[in-house]
């Protein structure tokens, strides 16, 4: 969510570099998940770039009305996807568990929004700065609070100190855009969602310098294991 359609735009294609240059620092398979978040932060902003064209008036509203059912079903599949991904590059059995738990409040606060999306009415509008999403039976403080749950908790929950840091950093950052959001002020998500791919390609270069390190200190061992074996092959 961001304060327009030029931010939206601009904001989605810098996060999806960031985004191709998470995944071209995968060290295994159970990382793959976590590099396709910023992907799915630029898909997210570039999918909202429509809906402003569509209030407008730069494209039709069926195809604005489209963009707005994809960018809610994203943001509302987030509470199951950030857990899951978070969990498939954790290593402890302890922490597992706790985001476990949190996978399990994300499905159902999944659930309750997209019967509610499904239920409608499903609204847009231009609330100056910002755009106001309305669905049916509007989610109350109880539901909003596990979704940050779901989100947040699962970064808090992590053995790795960066990624726990940053579920700091994101729970302080949810909480204060959240307020600014309430005041009417203008909407800085995309902003966060940037820090955060930032953050996520930053974690995963760092994770792929220490594995390209240890196998060049493997191979080196090996290396240096065959010439002392010829050296003393040759000495007998």
């Amino acid at each position: 969510m961001c304060f327009s359609a030029q931010a939206d735009l601009v904001t989605g294609v810098a996060v999806g570099v960031v985004g191709v240059d998470a995944l071209r620092h995968v060290s295994s398979r159970r990382e793959l998940p976590l590099a396709s978040l910023p992907m799915l932060f630029a898909a997210h902003q570039l999918i909202e770039t429509f809906v402003w064209w569509g209030l407008d008036g730069h494209v039709a509203w069926s195809v604005a009305r489209a963009a707005v059912y994809v960018y809610l079903v994203i943001a509302f599949v987030l509470p199951v996807v950030v857990p899951l991904w978070v969990l498939a590059v954790e290593p402890s059995p302890r922490h597992r568990e706790v985001m476990t738990l949190c996978v399990g409040v994300g499905v159902g606060v999944t659930a309750v929004l997209l019967v509610g999306l499904a239920r409608g009415p499903v609204n847009a509008q231009d609330a100056g700065h910002r755009i106001a999403y309305h669905i049916g039976g509007s989610p109350g403080v109880a539901l909003l609070v596990l979704y940050v749950v779901a989100t947040c908790g699962a970064l808090l929950a992590s053995s790795s100190r960066p990624i726990a840091l940053f579920g700091i950093a994101n729970l302080a950052a949810v909480t204060v855009l959240a307020v600014l959001t309430t005041g009417n002020i203008a909407s800085l998500w995309c902003a966060w969602a940037a820090v955060s791919s930032v953050a996520i390609a930053w974690h995963l270069r760092n994770l792929h310098g220490r594995a390209r390190l240890a196998r060049a200190t493997v191979g080196a061992g090996a290396g240096g294991g065959s010439d002392w074996g010829s050296a003393t092959g040759g000495s007998r």
